[in-house]
This record gives structure tokens, sequence and C-alpha cells, in this order.
């Protein structure tokens, strides 16, 4: 058990948010959510699985934040990062292809205009070093995107495009 599992991001990330919000109530309380706690200590937040892994949330001064952890939305991105990675390496293994190193680029545009603003529009750059088949790399990738990854199923769920591409390095 290594960490905090995809999902888990997005949930702790929503919860987060969501406790940004009314911090002034939650302050000294505790919630539970799917088998991960969001404890609310001041105006800092960490979250904790139920494997004991944890993660520092926080929001930016600018909107009452101290800036002692990731941002909930930016969590949402790193759940999906590691979410198709985490697809991506097992496809590439099944099919007998070599991995020598993986890195994930994410970028994203949100919402504008609105209170609660979502992803509107997200940018993936798959970077795979190896002598990898690219046939196989783009069918990993699109699977994992399409069909595997529930962080991207949630995302796109919410009207967010995803488009990614993916470039081997020899």
């Amino acid at each position: 058990d290594f960490g905090i599992r995809p999902m888990q991001m997005l949930l702790m990330g929503l919860g987060s948010c969501s406790g940004i919000d009314i911090v002034s109530i939650l302050k000294k309380q505790k919630q539970t959510v799917d088998g991960f706690r969001i404890s609310i200590d001041g105006e800092r937040e960490e979250g904790k699985d139920a494997s004991g892994h944890t993660v520092k949330m926080d929001s930016s001064p600018e909107t009452g934040g101290h800036d002692f952890g990731i941002r909930p939305m930016q969590m949402l991105l790193m759940g999906l990062g590691s979410c198709s990675g985490i697809d991506i390496i097992s496809i590439l293994k099944k099919q007998k292809q070599t991995v020598e190193g993986f890195r994930i680029s994410i970028d994203g545009e949100r919402e504008e205009g609105k209170e609660a603003t979502k992803w509107k529009y997200i940018k993936i750059i798959f970077e795979l070093k190896g002598p990898i088949e690219p046939e196989k790399a783009q069918r990993a990738c699109a699977l994992s995107i399409e069909k595997y990854c529930s962080v991207a199923a949630t995302l796109m769920g919410a009207g967010c495009k995803i488009e990614w591409e993916t470039k081997i390095i020899s």
C-alpha cells in the first residue's frame, strides 16, 4: 500500500474545497468520507486515507488560505495524472513494452465568471522513454483516458474536455 489512490485524491480535493468554504464551521470537527478523513485545524487541512497516507491541502492567501499545501483543484489534476499513469504503465507492461522513464505534464483551463469554477479543458502530454512501439503507447493512453481512468471519467462527466498526446523518447 504505497500511497493515496487517485480517486481518493479526487474526493479529498472535493472535500477540501468545500471545507475551505465553510472552515469557520468545521474548525474543530472532522469529516469522514469513503474511508478517509479531512481534518481542519485552524485553517489548515490534511487528508488521510484509511491506510494512514496523508496529503496537506490549502488555498492561496488571496482566497483566505495560508499556502500550506496543494490547492484542491490542482489535486484533481494530480489524481488524473496518477490514475492515467498507473493505467498506462500497467497496459504497456502487459504488452511487453520496456518503459525506462515516464513523465506526465498536465495543463488545464477553468471556467470564468462563476462562483464554482470547474475545469473546462485539460491537456495532458505523456512522455514515455524507452524502446516502446508508438502504436502501443497511443493505444495504452487512449484506453486509460477513454475507458479505465475513473478520474478522467469523472472530469469528463462534469463537462471537461480532455485532450492528450503521446511522445516517445528513445
